[in-house]
């Protein structure tokens, strides 16, 4: 497992970096702005799809049963794995026509805003980025499964370095219009999902996996990894769903120069809570919390999905309360020192990343302030991921997916009361808070299925965490206090973030090692027994 999450998580790293030198390029070049909302919407829609039906359900759900296949049956389990591709594949072509004919009925019958229409119109190009993104998150989870991580780790490295290219081309190099510019980002958008397909193929061929069209939709094997995706389509997209909902929601109450100032309801006029941008500083301020959780906490739950998948197939349920308390614990361990991380620093990280070109002092501000709440959520994403997983080994999909739809319906209803509140704020803290209730929900359920065992060491392994944090903490309020003179000039911000960042981490990895925290073991390098290495993240041949 700590060597499986070591190497997600270093590729993770380096995919959010990319991720957020792409988002510094939008930012640079469109600003908060309208046209860069629409962007963002337009392209959740299909990165959404990749967890509905690619690296969340179908992948997820193929997991445990490719595992099972595999103990008995190599053949039956390439048969199971080009079904379920086979089924998706044609699924989403479905999709993708049905949403051209939807969109250009909607044109033809409707008269939308040209923000609209360039939502539409930009949805309608990077549809079919769905398919190819969605199969290559299935074929990362056979790869995962085979003790392979690194090319369905590095597949997103891929994307954001083709976008940064046509961000940089348009607008440094050929000096297009804006419009036009984000037309050209979409279509790259499109030849990078072909790409990271193409990556794909050597370590499946090295593997010996061999895949092709096939259509065994009648075996128990497939009918069991159907029955367990449906669930698994709410419960592992939850917190997807709630920021496409934070979106949303944003872009339908935020004020333009084409919808005015104010709305009518009931017969009064309402000032609308937000501008356009906000959806920007949504994403902007989504795109920097979720480096730590990708490469921390995704990366441990990836790692750790086939180790607990494998000790279920083998019913060794003793090895996976095991396994799923260490993730537990590794969850808290990594989770909450970055939520207050993010907090410490945020702010310079905002200023330091997205100040530049187009995006305003103003702009940093509202997406500090988004960033703030939406930070206040990390450790309940990192615990909502493993527990989340851990059902799925299990075959057990139903409690993800009610505590999903508890989360989903109570964001909804916190979003439309906070954003009157807090702005864009409240979209984010409503997301936060909805984190933490999917954590109750699903570690409750968890712990009446499988014994308080579940919880083991979990008080010392907190309490632990938690000094070595304010630690951290403490470190980091002293780094401010004594650089409080300092101009807030992107110069002055940079030197504080480098001062920040490494000795905060310096602090927490001493005290995390004086107090002998076990969990140290996945961010530092050491020597396991053969026995410990062999079971982790073992590949399946």
């Amino acid at each position: 497992m700590i060597k499986g999450f070591r190497q997600i998580a270093l590729l993770t790293f380096l995919s959010r970096i990319f991720g957020l030198a792409r988002d510094v390029c939008y930012f640079y070049y469109f600003g908060a702005s309208g046209l860069l909302d629409a962007w963002f919407i337009a392209f959740k829609i299909p990165n959404l799809s990749r967890r509905l039906f690619g690296e969340g359900a179908a992948s997820a759900s193929l997991i445990p049963v490719y595992s099972q296949e595999l103990q008995t049956d190599r053949r039956n389990a390439m048969r199971l794995a080009s079904t379920v591709l086979s089924v998706i594949f044609s699924l989403l072509v479905g999709i993708v026509v049905t949403g051209w004919i939807v969109i250009f009925v909607y044109g033809r019958v409707s008269v939308p805003t040209s923000e609209t229409r360039l939502v539409l119109s930009l949805t309608a190009v990077m549809l079919p980025f769905m398919i190819m993104i969605c199969m290559e998150a299935i074929l990362g989870g056979v790869l995962h499964v085979h003790g392979h991580f690194a090319a369905p780790a590095a597949a997103p490295i891929v994307l954001n370095i083709f976008v940064i290219v046509a961000a940089i081309t348009g607008g440094s190099i050929l000096h297009i219009s804006q419009e036009k510019h984000l037309y050209m980002v979409a279509v790259f958008v499109l030849a990078a999902g072909v790409a990271q397909l193409a990556i794909m193929v050597p370590p499946l061929r090295k593997h010996g996996v061999t895949l092709r069209p096939a259509w065994a939709v009648d075996t128990p094997p497939f009918h069991k990894v159907i029955a367990m995706m449906a669930p698994m389509i709410l419960g592992l997209t939850a917190t997807q769903i709630n920021t496409l909902c934070d979106d949303l929601i944003a872009w339908w109450f935020s004020a333009s120069a084409e919808k005015g100032d104010v709305f009518t309801l009931l017969g009064r006029q309402i000032a609308y809570p937000l501008r356009r941008g906000s959806v920007s500083h949504l994403n902007g301020a989504e795109r920097i919390y979720q480096v730590p959780l990708g490469v921390l906490g995704i990366s441990l739950a990836t790692a750790i999905f086939p180790v607990m998948s494998l000790d279920a197939a083998r019913k060794d349920f003793k090895a996976f309360g095991k396994t799923l308390s260490r993730g537990i614990r590794g969850a808290l361990f990594v989770g909450i020192p970055s939520t207050v991380g993010m907090i410490i620093v945020g702010k310079l990280l905002v200023s330091v990343a997205y100040r530049h070109g187009r995006f305003t002092a103003e702009d940093a501000e509202m997406a500090a302030m988004t960033l703030f709440f939406y930070s206040l959520g990390l450790t309940g994403y990192f615990i909502q991921q493993i527990a989340t997983r851990a059902f799925y080994a299990l075959h057990e999909p139903k409690v993800p997916m009610r505590s999903a739809l508890i989360a989903v319906t109570t964001n909804v209803v916190l979003n439309l009361t906070l954003i009157w509140v807090l702005g864009t704020g409240g979209l984010a803290c409503s997301t936060a808070i909805c984190s933490y209730l999917q954590v109750i929900i699903l570690v409750v359920s968890l712990r009446r299925r499988l014994g308080p065992g579940v919880l083991e060491g979990l008080p010392a392994a907190l309490s632990k965490t938690t000094v070595a944090t304010a630690a951290m903490a403490a470190t980091g309020l002293a780094i401010h206090y004594f650089c409080r003179g300092m101009p807030g000039t992107f110069t002055s911000n940079a030197i504080r973030l480098a001062l920040l960042v490494p000795a905060c981490a310096a602090v927490f990895l001493a005290v995390s090692h004086l107090l002998g925290i076990e969990m140290l073991s996945l961010l530092t390098p050491r020597r396991r027994p053969a026995s410990d290495k062999d079971r982790a993240a073992r590949p399946l041949e």
